[in-house]
């Protein structure tokens, strides 16, 4: 990682012990906690169990999960493309995701994909460049919202069922070791109020976005076991997948 010395915290923070996105809203928007929030988690119980050797962080931005995979990995290499809306401070190459990647075939243990398929015109080809260099046994953690507004415009292409990411995955020559969905239709309901209501007004909306988010956070952690059984309304998956 280029300027790794100089690496801070972003969208992502330690908080007590938890991973959860920062409540600075220069790196999360107030109305995007929630959902934040929810990747965090799951990238939190994930790394430790599948991260190691030479991990490569794709679409990385400003490294934002550094912080939590530094310490199971020996080394990093960041990349991401020049138009990105993220600091490029950190990254070690540039290029376009949707092209073949410079790397070498075979050489990386671990991929991180964090909020970036979704930006792949090309997806097929991404998957197909992922396969090439990390190696067998390799696995890859992924990351991608669902019932969830357009960003970054305009390159902003796909939402992914479960399907067609176990599709994609298979075809590329992958074994799906985890696949979840993570927040549903409370968490939804919540994210759509907070990103509309926090611009009626300039001191009174934030109040009500981070309120309605808490608010949902707190209904679903005590209803939980019932949520569990409704996957028709996904905000988003994480999924690992292991190279065969």
């Amino acid at each position: 990682m280029r300027n790794q010395q100089q690496w801070q915290p972003s969208k992502f923070r330690d908080q007590d012990g938890v991973l959860k996105a920062s409540r600075d809203v220069k790196e999360v928007a107030i109305s995007s906690r929630l959902v934040a929030d929810a990747v965090a988690e799951c990238f939190a119980r994930f790394i430790p169990q599948y991260c190691s050797g030479l991990l490569l962080d794709l679409g990385c931005g400003k490294a934002p999960l550094y912080g939590t995979y530094k310490d199971y990995i020996t080394d990093v290499v960041c990349v991401d493309w020049v138009n990105s809306f993220h600091d490029l401070s950190y990254i070690d190459i540039s290029c376009d995701l949707s092209k073949s990647l410079p790397l070498p075939d075979q050489h990386f243990d671990t991929i991180i994909l964090s909020d970036v398929l979704e930006h792949i015109p090309e997806p097929k080809n991404l998957w197909l460049e992922m396969a090439r260099v990390i190696k067998p046994g390799g696995k890859l953690l992924i990351s991608v919202p669902f019932y969830y507004w357009l960003h970054e415009e305009p390159h902003d292409y796909y939402r992914y069922t479960e399907h067609a990411l176990k599709r994609f995955a298979t075809l590329s020559g992958f074994d799906v070791l985890v696949m979840e969905q993570y927040g549903g239709a409370p968490e939804i309901l919540a994210d759509i109020l907070a990103k509309n209501i926090i611009h009626f007004h300039w001191r009174l909306g934030p109040l009500f976005a981070d309120y309605v988010q808490r608010l949902a956070s707190w209904y679903v952690s005590r209803r939980k076991p019932f949520y569990k059984k409704l996957s028709q309304f996904p905000l988003g998956y994480f999924l690992v997948v292991k190279k065969v």
